[in-house]
């Protein structure tokens, strides 16, 4: 009887053929030039999203990258406020030089966000606004990367980590799948055989 309910076990095992696998973080630094929606390329974060797969972004608040001269510094949310220097950050002005102000929106393939904003894709998906705090779900398949908004690099500086950490997602057991059923399946029929040779 034990021996049938570890086959029977082992079956259903093999038949769902799926665990959970472990979610991974990992930092990437974009680039204001680089990474540049117009100019430049998209920011490879090496994670791979399934569409509707929970996915975080973060970035400090005091990270700062730079859209040309002055006042066009901003940190992942764009510009979208003043922003004075504080003597010790990314700009290198002293403290209380105006070096970001509130700049017009940018319209790209379709998707509107504040210039100087860190914008993700996944896959040829299309684009959305990450900023400094993102929490979502994904919007299609494929790997993430990311981008500083602008429609002009060439006077881009500066760049800005971005921390990426996804949900688990349904991963291979070892052993499952079909190699199980079929070890499974072999065990009932042997068991099978041997309580009717019994009998």
């Amino acid at each position: 009887m034990l021996k049938r309910a570890f086959y029977i076990c082992a079956l259903i095992a093999g038949l769902a053929g799926l665990g959970t696998s472990s979610a991974r973080a990992v930092t990437v630094d974009v680039f204001a030039q680089a990474n540049s929606s117009t100019g430049g390329a998209g920011a490879l974060t090496g994670i791979s999203l399934t569409f509707g797969q929970a996915f975080t972004v973060s970035a400090e608040l005091t990270d700062l990258w730079n859209a040309g001269p002055l006042p066009r510094w901003s940190n992942a949310d764009g510009l979208i406020a003043p922003l004075l220097a504080t003597g010790s950050d990314d700009s290198g002005q002293l403290a209380g030089t105006p070096i970001g102000s509130i700049f017009s929106l940018h319209t790209q393939g379709g998707f509107t966000a504040p210039y100087g904003s860190l914008v993700g894709r996944i896959g040829s998906g299309d684009f959305f606004l990450v900023g400094t705090n993102f929490s979502d779900t994904a919007n299609a398949s494929g790997q993430l990367a990311l981008y500083y908004w602008d429609s002009n690099n060439n006077d881009n500086t500066g760049s800005i980590a971005a921390t990426i950490s996804a949900s688990a997602v349904p991963g291979p057991i070892v052993g499952a799948g079909l190699p199980g059923v079929v070890m499974a399946l072999g065990g009932l029929i042997a068991w099978r055989r041997r309580r009717m040779a019994a009998a």
